[in-house]
């Protein structure tokens, strides 16, 4: 329930039907048309960039273009473009550690060099303790040209570790030595009455008007926030107008009342929430909308730190070594620590007081637990980026080159990110208002990208190029161990036997399935794993190996030079094969008893919107056939609701059940697979997987742990608990008539997109 931004979110699992992919954007200004689209506004407003200026498009702002506090996607793209950040990772997102002098990586059989602001050292004691020694390059200067160093990425780090801190970084989570006893003994006014509840009779900390002053701030924020995510359900057509309690439930909350009001579905998820207020309103955003903080009247005089104990005066696992190094000290190996390093390299001279700055005096650039003189300078961000901040006017956020770029003066001297509703985003290349854009992609999109570059089937041309990349996800076909068993043994070779019988059915139609829902915008998956992550299996890796492939005794079940009927046909054989060894009888080509605990039909779950409407859909049509061509039944469920499909399966209800995984940065495979994995909806407890899961866990060497990753993909496999099947494509558009596409970076990925080198992309 508190895993993403609710509907949408769970519109991209059920559906899988395209998505939004971040971008820029902002609405038009006045000014110049020039062939490109806007006019750049600079110091002097009648001044016209001409073809010195990129226009990108996107879906929209929240004003929050700080390092410490964006927290949309939009709002992120210019903190991306305006900062910087002591680490970054390469094209399968895995840290580049060297980035003074540069590190060297193959990627799709080329080579590229990936550089960055330090180079990073990871020491693992004998203690159990690891250092994070950090040695920045001293030739990085912010916009203003002030010499970034050290104490600047210390601030940065303090300013995200504040016991007053309510962004979306959670870097407080990390196991920083001290981190802890800097962090107790304060908290904002906020969480403590919000904890302490309505009813409250302790004014210690606060006075029993600020509290009834806070609650009732809070209520007209909460009904506010939650009835935006009941117009958000009414305008895409989920609910119908006044439903709140229909709305919430595809949300992710059901059980209210029919005639619940908006302040009842704001209580329902603050229960959820266990009044973590701060989690709560970075979560549950609708699409567009405001978050809870930014609806309070008096936010700030409630984010304010207050003393409640004791607490340390300084992080002692922060340990300053010189003007350009510093040493981070954990107290265990976590293998996701490498990536809290990249962080913001954040000006202390701009967004703290240099005056309360001496870290021998753990002074640290502000007022512990005051982050107020920070928070001013959401809306106008500095930094050492290849882009300076100009203005945000009327929908368009104006950047500048930044001349002082460590990389380099990007060609282009103006990017003017600009909102933009999602049918223009194709259209606006076209018209020549947009030069780059990230729509939802799909065959439609596809077509219409075709018809603009004059018919012709390629995605390069004259008006259009594209760029296809993979979606930090995929799609896949879950089995509850416990629910699709023989006997009473989910774990057993019989069980295992039953479930595999069913994945290497359904895995025979996913070509033509997947084929027929996404044309050749997606490709069919082999392994439970996105092909974005570095630790995902290659075609060209030894025991590379398609999905459920194989029969009862191992051998291939398809041969190079079958048609599709006869692979169907090879994979009914093969399943009948797996049902006869789980125990099933098997007589003349068909299954006539099931043994006991199992039985002859089974029912998947669907969200096609109860019309179909789905990738896998035409895969479980075609697989149901079949199942009943050999004595079963796989009965399919096309569930309307989407929240009807997750209560399935996340209620442990489900025997079978479509959805998605989004991938993260990290594959660790914890909260999946791990036996006691909060979203271990498959019900798999299985000693050895848990064993490599956290071992995994416990390295930092990616050649390690992507071996760990494969063999418990194969334990996973050999389980039955889950059929991989398909990997989607996104896109990124350019103007053919105004981007020098030579520019653009090569092999693209979800993790090293079009910005990823825009000092180097020009315009024509």
């Amino acid at each position: 329930m508190k895993n993403a931004k609710k509907l949408m979110a769970f519109i991209l699992v059920a559906a899988m039907c395209g998505c939004l992919l971040i971008g820029c954007g902002g609405k038009k200004d006045g000014g110049n048309e020039t062939a490109g689209g806007e006019a750049n506004k600079t110091d002097n407003a009648s001044e016209s960039a001409g073809n010195d200026t990129l226009v990108a498009a996107d879906t929209g702002f929240e004003s929050k273009f700080s390092p410490f506090f964006a927290a949309s996607a939009a709002d992120q793209g210019i903190v991306d473009l305006t900062q910087i950040y002591m680490m970054y990772t390469d094209r399968v997102s895995n840290p580049v550690l060297q980035g003074i002098e540069g590190e060297t990586r193959e990627y799709n059989g080329n080579e590229y060099t990936y550089t960055g602001p330090a180079d990073i050292t990871v020491t693992e004691n004998t203690d159990g303790t690891v250092y994070y020694d950090i040695k920045m390059r001293d030739d990085i200067k912010f916009s203003d040209g002030t010499v970034a160093d050290i104490d600047d990425f210390i601030f940065s780090l303090y300013v995200l570790l504040d016991p007053s801190y309510d962004g979306s970084s959670t870097l407080y989570s990390a196991p920083i030595e001290g981190l802890k006893e800097y962090r107790s003994g304060m908290d904002t006014l906020l969480n403590l009455l919000a904890q302490a509840g309505r009813d409250n009779t302790d004014f210690t900390y606060w006075t029993e008007d600020q509290q009834k002053a806070f609650w009732e701030d809070l209520d007209q924020a909460g009904a506010a926030f939650a009835q935006q995510i009941v117009d958000y359900c009414v305008t895409n057509g989920y609910n119908e107008e006044g439903d709140v309690a229909g709305a919430a439930a595809n949300w992710g909350y059901s059980g209210l009342e029919k005639d619940a009001t908006a302040a009842d579905f704001f209580n329902a998820m603050c229960k959820a929430y266990e009044w973590n207020l701060p989690e709560l309103s970075s979560t549950e955003v609708a699409d567009g909308g405001l978050s809870l903080f930014d609806l309070m009247k008096d936010y700030d005089s409630y984010s304010i730190g207050v003393e409640t104990g004791k607490s340390a005066d300084h992080i002692t696992g922060i340990q300053r070594v010189d003007d350009y190094s510093v040493r981070i000290v954990t107290t265990e190996l976590d293998a996701t620590m490498i990536y809290n390093l990249a962080q913001p390299i954040a000006p202390l001279h701009y967004y703290g007081d240099e005056a309360q700055y001496d870290y021998d005096s753990n002074k640290f650039g502000f007022t512990k637990g005051d982050l107020s003189p920070v928070r001013e300078k959401t809306k106008t961000p500095m930094g050492a980026g290849p882009y300076t901040f100009k203005e945000f006017s009327n929908g368009v956020v104006y950047l500048e080159a930044n001349s002082n770029y460590f990389k380099g003066e990007p060609k282009t001297r103006y990017v003017n990110v600009k909102e933009t509703q999602e049918a223009d985003k194709i259209a606006g290349i076209d018209a020549g208002t947009i030069d780059v854009s990230a729509p939802s992609y799909s065959t439609d999109a596809a077509k219409q990208i075709a018809e603009y570059n004059g018919g012709d089937d390629s995605m390069d041309g004259s008006k259009i190029t594209t760029r296809l990349i993979d979606y930090r996800g995929y799609g896949y076909i879950g089995i509850a161990a416990k629910n699709v068993k023989v006997g009473n043994d989910p774990a057993s070779d019989a069980s295992k036997n039953l479930r595999k019988g069913i994945a290497t059915l359904i895995a025979a139609f996913r070509d033509e399935g997947i084929d027929s829902y996404y044309g050749d915008t997606a490709s069919v998956i082999n392994y439970p794993i996105s092909n974005t992550s570095w630790a995902a299996p290659q075609v060209t890796d030894d025991g590379y190996q398609v999905a459920y492939s194989v029969d009862v005794e191992g051998n291939p079940i398809y041969t190079s030079d079958m048609k599709a009927e006869d692979k169907y046909e090879a994979a009914k054989k093969a399943a009948l094969g797996y049902f006869e060894a789980a125990g099933y009888t098997v007589k003349d080509g068909k299954v006539t008893a099931a043994p006991e605990g199992a039985k002859m039909e089974y029912t998947i779950n669907i969200g096609a919107d109860g019309v179909g409407d789905h990738p896998s859909f035409l895969i479980l049509k075609n697989a149901a056939d079949a199942f009943k061509e050999i004595g079963m039944t796989l009965t399919v469920n096309d569930l309307a609701q989407a929240s009807d499909l997750f209560a399935s399966y996340q209620s442990g209800v489900a025997e079978l059940w479509c959805a998605a995984w989004q991938a993260s940065s990290d594959p660790d495979m914890y909260q999946l697979y791990h036996s006691e994995g909060s979203t271990n909806y498959y019900q798999i407890a299985d000693d050895d997987l848990d064993t490599l899961i956290t071992d995994a866990r416990q390295s930092t060497d990616q050649s390690y742990r992507k071996g760990l990753y494969k063999a418990a993909m194969e334990i996973i496999m050999d389980w039955g608990v889950e059929l991989p099947v398909y990997q989607r494509s996104e896109a990124y558009l350019f103007s053919s008539e105004r981007v020098d596409t030579s520019t653009l970076p090569q092999d693209m990925t979800p993790y090293w997109g079009w910005m990823a080198e825009i000092e180097n992309i020009a315009v024509k």
